[in-house]
Parts: structure tokens; sequence; C-alpha cells
């Protein structure tokens, strides 16, 4: 439905046709400033979990502990490690993957924008001429006096907006802001998520370094016991097969050590790949100089999850689902609009802008859906369905960072109790190569022995390396795990933007409907 006025050319038909311009205009503001009350659709309301309020303390006696719950956003230079720093800062300045999630945000902010701006009507200019002739052998003959050749210009202001008396236009917005976050949170996950990797890659790297210096230290052990097994062949002490077994101790030695080379090799061309600097080439160093960062103390609270980006970006979506069951709710209604020009119309351009060529038009339409066999309710039911898929994906999430808290506290806990154990067998390893070569030397004990006590030497110290590297990377996990860096709250404090993961009341998401 829709009506449209037109000014006469004469100037008190004008000034009627203002006045009537100007009751429609206050009108129009009044319903305007009723739509504005007016928005269909649940308001998001945020579900709870039912979750201890604090993690299960797992640490063991004697572990290393913070002051607080304190945790650098830059939580890598814990390590000390000024390479290490560098590293990460590359990675995220430059690999592949955070470029492309910040181009997602920047996607975002431009929809957000445009979506607000639909809320606001739109005006565009227009101007056009045109030149024309009648005929002289028409039906109708032209009056005397009348020319052949006419001109027709043109120029006008004109709008046309909807109303958004249903609250569609802003529950979109709404929408889309919410997708906004979450095009933010997932940028978080992804530069945490590489940020981890490259940290534990590191750890890796340095771990092999100080494999291969062990390696070295090995091969050097078992070459010199070999030189010794030939001179004792030569003096007739050692028999052949003794010296035939150092051999195979030797070249054992040396393939270790050409495996270890090449897995660091690997390694380190990944590094380049993750920094975004191929033929990346990074010197030797020794993992058993990086401390260990002190673990969170005991009793850390479940909120903490709140920090956690990939939460956040679960619980944005969950909230743009919910504002789309507003759209898709508002589709059902009428759908109320307005147009709009004002402009000038003469047959030359000297003319336009006089008051006798003045021009205008106002528009009003609503549209109604009558009959669509069921197609806008089903939209809402998927709307509806969408939702419950979000909540189920924010539960899910929830759930899966309680328990991967769970798992590197438990994992460090037990790298932790490890350490000593391993330190103890190399303690003990290494008495008892000491002990082996010299009972070989003065002939009380063969070969083997010798042999058995540099593989069991050797075995030590790699455990004990693979287990601080083990111990390092856990700890990574654990501040993953934690979503990266926090600060405590001072007590009774209100969760930050974005609330707190729920207590421990176990209900679903209350939706107003």
């Amino acid at each position: 439905m829709s009506a449209a006025l037109r000014a006469p050319a004469r100037a008190g038909g004008a000034s009627a046709a203002l006045m009537r311009w100007r009751r429609l205009a206050a009108a129009g503001t009044v319903v305007l400033a009723a739509a504005g009350c007016t928005v269909v659709g649940p308001d998001y309301r945020r579900p709870e979990q039912p979750l201890p309020e604090r993690f299960v303390d797992v640490l063991p006696a004697g572990a290393p502990e913070s002051g607080d719950a304190a945790l650098p956003a830059d939580w890598w230079t814990l390590y000390r490690d000024p390479q290490l720093d560098a590293l990460v800062a590359a990675t995220l300045a430059r690999n592949a993957d955070v470029r492309l999630a910040i181009a997602r945000v920047e996607e975002a902010e431009a929809a957000l924008r445009e979506a607000w701006a639909v809320l606001v009507p739109q005006v565009d200019f227009g101007a056009g001429g045109s030149r024309s002739r009648v005929s002289t052998l028409g039906a109708q003959p032209v009056p005397a006096g009348v020319p052949l050749v006419r001109n027709d210009r043109r120029i006008a202001l004109s709008t046309a907006f909807e109303i958004d008396f249903w609250g569609k236009l802003r529950r979109g917005a709404e929408a889309i802001d919410a997708q906004l976050m979450a095009s933010r949170y997932a940028r978080d996950v992804v530069a945490l998520g590489l940020a981890g990797a490259a940290t534990q890659s590191w750890f890796a790297l340095r771990s092999l370094d100080a494999q291969i210096a062990v390696s070295r230290e090995s091969l050097a052990a078992n070459l010199e016991t070999l030189e010794l097994i030939r001179a004792r062949a030569r003096g007739g002490v050692a028999s052949d097969l003794e010296v035939s077994q150092a051999e195979a101790a030797h070249a054992v030695a040396a393939l270790q050590l050409n495996e270890l080379q090449r897995q660091r090799g690997s390694i380190e061309r990944q590094l380049g790949v993750l920094s975004g600097q191929p033929g990346l080439s990074v010197p030797a160093g020794d993992l058993r100089a990086m401390p260990v960062p002190p673990l969170p103390p005991p009793g850390l609270p479940s909120t903490l999850l709140d920090r956690r980006p990939d939460i956040r970006q679960a619980e944005a979506i969950l909230q743009a689902a919910n504002a789309r069951i507003g759209v898709a709710r508002a589709a059902m209604l009428p759908t109320i609009s307005l147009t709009g020009s004002f402009g000038g119309q003469s047959a030359e351009l000297s003319d336009l802008l006089a008051s006798g060529a003045r021009i205008w038009s106002l528009g009003f339409g609503l549209t109604l859906p009558v009959f669509d066999a069921g197609r806008l309710q089903a939209r809402a039911e998927q709307a509806e369905a969408r939702e419950r898929q979000a909540l189920a994906g924010y539960q899910k999430s929830i759930e899966t960072a309680f328990r991967e808290v769970g798992d590197a506290l438990g994992n460090s806990e037990r790298s932790i109790a490890a350490e000593a154990d391993l330190q103890r067998r190399l303690d003990a390893a290494r008495n008892g190569t000491r002990l082996a070569r010299a009972r070989y030397e003065t002939g009380y004990s063969g070969y083997l022995d010798l042999l058995y006590a540099l593989r069991t030497q050797n075995d030590a110290e790699l455990a004990l390396i693979r287990n601080r590297q083990a111990r390092l990377s856990y700890s990574v996990d654990l501040m993953k795990a934690l979503g990266g860096g926090w600060t405590p709250q001072p007590a009774g404090s209100k969760p930050q933007a974005g609330g707190s993961v729920p207590g421990s009341a176990g209900a679903t998401a209350a939706r107003g409907r």
C-alpha cells in the first residue's frame, strides 16, 4: 500500500503541501520514537554451568609456586630467553594465520558499521535532463504557440528507508556486533595458539641441542673405549669379539647423533615457517640453562577460564545466534517503509532553483506477509535451532577448558616428580660407568659390563633432558589452558567484561522469549 503527494506549481498549493509535509514529518517522528521501544526476540542471558568453584590441587609438595595468580600477557618472557622473545614477536607479527585473523576482524568491523548505518535514512542526489520533439502529424494536433521541441531538467534529493518498528535492524546489528567480538576472540585464539606452538617448538629445538651435546659426549666416550679395546686387542688382552662390539656401539652412537641432527633441522625449518622467516638459522643452545617458570598457587578459581579467548568466542557466537532469532521473528511482522524526494524541475537549467520549479513527494508503504506456506516460521525455528547449537558449543568449550587445565596441572605435577627420580638415575648411571670402566681397565670385568653402563648413562642423560622439555611444554599447556595472561581480581569484585564462567548452579540458558 502506497500513496504519494505532489505539489502543484502554484505558490499557495506549495505552502499547503509544505504544512502537510510538516505534519507528516511530526507523525513520522512519533512513529520512530515508538518504534525505538519495540524489539522482538529474546534478550541474551548468560547460561550457567555446573563447574567446581576451584580447580583440584594436584601440585606436589615443594613445587615452585608464584606469589599470586597473576600471569603477564607476554608469558613467554618468563623463560628469560631473548631469542625466544624475538621469535614469538616475529610469529605474532608475520605469521599468515595471524594476518588472516586480523583481516577477518577488519571485515567484521566494516560489517558492523554497515549494519548501524542501515538505521539512518540514506539520502541520494539525482540529476537528469532530456530534450524531445512532438509530432505534428499525431492524432492530437499541437496547439498553436506550443513549441515542438521541449527541454526537461530535474534535480532532487531522495530517500527511502525501512522504519525499524520491530527491532529487526537493531537485532541484526546486535548479531553482527557479537560476530565482531567473536572474530576478535578468534584472532586471540590464533595468537595464543601460535605463541604456544612457537614456544614449544623452541623447547624442542633446545632439547635437541642438549641431546646432541650428550650424544657427542657419548660418541667421544665410545670412540675412546674403542681405541682402548683395540690397543688391548693388539696386546692380546682383548678379543676380536670385544673389538666388534665396541665398533658396533660406536656406530650406534653415530647414528643417534645423525638422527638428532636431522630432527633439529626439521624443527628449525618449522620455526622458520611459524615466524614467517624461511631459512631461519638458530645457533645451538642448551635447554638445561632455561628456568622453569613457577606454577600458580593452589586453589585456582574456575573463573579464570573466562579469560580464555575460545570460551569468549563461543559465547559471542551464542549471543549472535540469540540476536538472529529476533531478526527471524521480526520478518513475520509488517514492514513499514517511508520514501520521499525534494527538488526542482524546469525546462531551462536557470529556472531549476526557482520557487515555481519546486517538486516533492512523500510515500508510505506497509508490507505484511499473508501466506508463505510456513517459510518464515521455518526460518525462525532454524534460528532457534542454531542458537541451541551455539549453546551446546559454548557449554562444551567450558567443559573442555576445565579438563585441559586439570590435565596441564596433572602433567606438570608428574613431570616435577619424575625429574627427581631421573636425576637420581643419572647420578647412579654415571657412577656405574665410572666403576665399570675402572673394573674393565683392571681386568675385573668384561667389556659387556662397560658397554651396558655406557648405554645406561646415555639413556639416563637423554631421558632427563626430554623430561625437562616435557616439563617446560606442560607449563605452556597450562598457560594456554588458562587463557594466556591474567591478573587476579579483588575479593568480591564483579567479573570483567564478558562476564565470568558461571559458578556452580547447574542450569540451562535462561532466555526471555
